[in-house]
């Protein structure tokens, strides 16, 4: 496909999208409105059916999808081409990308109807408002700088919290937002903004260059923040048309695809274990070879140029597939499952209330009476799933920070092997010269952060492997709870109406006849929350990842060199010292400094040891513990509205008489009009999946 068709189709496709969003969105709207006017007209005949839980979650939905974005996380270290990059995607110089700055905040990019940029703080000031050229100005700094400030451990901006940038341009205008991150450096690693974005993010596309194949920097960002994490990523190889020009003879064809071939084999070396989903092998899907800079010439010269030979098309190709049809449509199916559930749930009410219009008060009252005892049963249920859903805390919880623990004190096992990598070149004069000792200093903490990041990295994979597991087993156990949740309700209709209640389900949909609590349980309704990307959307409704992320960062380095490495610096002076200047070789140094700094490690680990385990086991306690409330919320709510929907037909019964033909045509009509407004998702649903197909 050429690049204007790739383009073309993709904008195409972002605006179907769009369309069938703002499409269900409505419906879903209407069929709340229809709801609540009937809840509001039943106050005043028959009673309210108790149907809030329903209009909550279907607003909601309503809301998000209607505001509903493609997130995409641009990640790279510096003088990846990262603005350049984006500035080819979108068609426009709008980021800084000249030869020298680097764009130095967070910056989002999102649609708006006036070039602006708005500049958000973290210390209480007001959002500042610039123009493009003051923003490139104030916000772009020299990489020479930056990579002082990395090792310094300082931030350019320390003040600002991100820059939102608004321009008018078809990409983003159809729904696509894009976050650009300054850099790979630990500090911004660590940020929690950044990883707060790596989490709710749709896709990350990843810059990397092609004359700096896979540097070590890069690849212990991915191995730490990205590996067996559940994200989809793009690798973005830039410049692949300096590898000709790094050519003695640019013009040797033979030349060219042995440096080009031995490129790839680096690549595919390091990048392929994050290329499979199932199993599969998709590393032709997620590995694209791009010229940036040279798509970005053609389109600023014509909008409309042919990008073939740039990789622009193929990547293009691929990142539509995967948001128009592999996001989009788990997207629209979750709605498509939120109105399946309203509707039931308003058939099921109407076709317990009319056969209860005709009732009197007194045989109506004994009626209820008579299923107590199955209200006592979804009360039973509640209490066993709130319990197994506790008990899993309690053990996730301990394990867990038994785990952290017992990995910090074991750290000195293996810290004279696994620190050689990280220590910074010994020199002598380093030590004695109190010139340099600072920057020395500066550099053994660099190590011993990075050391640290690394370590806690590995844990913290583990942990969330862990707690992933636990998830999905109560996911399990909310499918059976649920099951039997639905035969008690069952049994509760057919003692109050003399008849069971059929709704027609879709015998291909497993979840279908699930209550909305256990739909909820197993992760299948995350448009009801708020996060609709990233892991959240990949795999679970309950974002348990951003509770830890919240906990986990105070982990992170500065808690950990705070309470280890100021206190066993000065002791490493000693013992290199007294080798004096005679004996003091490079290895001899080295080996000393591990030895020493060993030493005084394990002095240090049990504190940190036991401070820092509490923190973990505060951590996964919330994740469980707001899982919970959640969940036994929502069944509580169901239970209460199946009571109060009884409640109310006896009030109004001994209150007033019902006009009994009147009721039966409102009713029939909420009906009606509940299930007019599901064909049209499941319409508007199926042709989407038709347009693809």
């Amino acid at each position: 496909m050429s690049d204007q068709a790739a383009t073309d189709r993709f904008i195409k496709d972002l605006e179907r999208v769009a369309q069938v969003r703002l499409e269900i969105s409505g419906c879903l709207e209407k069929l709340a409105q229809t709801i609540n006017k009937a809840e509001l007209a039943g106050e005043i005949s028959s009673g309210k059916l108790s149907l809030e839980r329903n209009i909550e979650d279907i607003t909601v939905a309503s809301k998000n999808l209607k505001q509903g974005v493609f997130r995409l996380l641009v990640l790279g270290d510096m003088k990846r081409g990262k603005s350049t990059f984006l500035n080819a995607l979108i068609g426009e110089n709008l980021l800084p990308s000249d030869v020298n700055p680097c764009t130095a905040v967070l910056t989002v990019l999102r649609y708006g109807l006036e070039k602006k940029v708005t500049i958000h703080f973290n210390d209480g000031k007001r959002p500042q408002q610039l123009d493009f050229q003051s923003f490139k100005y104030k916000y772009t700094i020299d990489p020479t700088e930056a990579k002082k400030l990395e090792q310094e451990k300082k931030q350019a901006f320390p003040n600002v919290n991100y820059a939102v940038v608004e321009y008018p341009l078809t990409l983003l205008e159809n729904g696509i937002e894009i976050v650009d991150s300054p850099g790979l450096n630990d500090t911004e690693a660590r940020n929690e903004l950044s990883l707060g974005y790596v989490n709710n993010c749709h896709a990350i596309l990843f810059v990397m260059r092609a004359s700096q194949p896979c540097t070590l920097g890069e690849r212990r960002y991915l191995e730490n923040y990205i590996k067996d994490r559940g994200l989809t990523v793009f690798f973005l190889v830039n410049a692949w048309d300096q590898v000709r020009e790094s050519l003695i003879d640019p013009d040797d064809v033979e030349e060219l695809k042995t440096s080009e071939d031995r490129l790839r084999q680096v690549f595919q070396a390091n990048l392929a274990e994050y290329c499979y989903v199932d199993g599969q092998d998709i590393y032709d899907e997620r590995v694209f070879e791009l010229s940036s800079i040279q798509a970005l010439r053609r389109r600023l010269k014509n909008p409309q140029a042919d990008l073939d030979g740039t990789g622009f098309p193929k990547f293009m190709e691929a990142l539509n597939t995967f948001l128009t049809r592999e996001r989009a449509i788990a997207e629209l199916r979750q709605a498509r499952t939120l109105a399946r559930q309203t509707c039931n749930h308003t058939i099921e009410a109407v076709a317990r209330r009319l056969p209860l219009l005709d009732q009197d008060v007194n045989e109506l009252k004994k009626r209820i009476d008579s299923v107590e005892p199955e209200f006592n049963k979804l009360t039973n249920i509640c209490n066993q799933f709130q319990k197994e859903i506790l008990n899993t805390r309690d053990t996730q919880a301990r394990k867990i920070s038994e785990s952290f623990r017992s990995y910090v004190l074991n750290l000195g096992d293996t810290f004279e092997t696994d620190f050689l990598r990280y220590q910074p070149e010994l020199n002598l004069f380093d030590f004695l010269s109190s010139g340099k000792r600072e920057a020395f200093n500066a550099a053994l903490q660099k190590a011993f952060e990075q050391y640290i990041t690394d370590k806690l990295a590995a844990w913290t994979l583990t942990a969330e492997k862990g707690i992933n597991t636990a998830f999905k087993e109560l996911s399990r156990s909310a499918a059976q709870y649920g099951a039997s949740y639905i035969q008690v309700t069952d049994q509760i209709t057919e003692k109050l109406t003399g008849q069971q209640v059929k709704v027609d389900a879709d015998p291909s949909t497993e979840d279908y006849n699930s209550p909305g609590w256990a739909k909820w349980a197993m992760g299948l309704l995350s448009l009801t929350n708020g996060n609709i990307a990233g892991v959240a959307m990949a795999s679970a409704g309950f974002d348990w990842k951003n509770i830890l992320l919240n906990y986990f960062t105070v982990l992170g380095i500065s808690a950990l060199i705070g309470t280890i490495f100021s206190p066993i610096l000065a002791p490493l002076y000693i013992p290199l010292l007294g080798l004096g200047v005679g004996f003091l070789q490079a290895d001899q140094a080295r080996k000393q400094l591990v030895k020493s700094a060993k030493k005084e490690l394990v002095k240090h680990l049990p504190q940190v040891a036991q401070e820092q385990s509490q923190i973990v086991y505060d951590a996964v306690k919330e994740c469980f513990d707001s899982y919970e409330k959640e969940v036994s919320k929502r069944i509580d709510d169901d239970i209460v509205s199946r009571k109060s929907e009884l409640d109310n037909l006896v009030k109004q019964k001994g209150t007033r008489e019902i006009n009994r033909e009147a009721e039966l045509k409102r009713l029939k009509t909420l009906q009606e009009d509940v299930i007019a407004q599901l064909q049209k998702i499941e319409a508007s649903y199926s042709n989407l999946l038709a347009y693809y197909s």
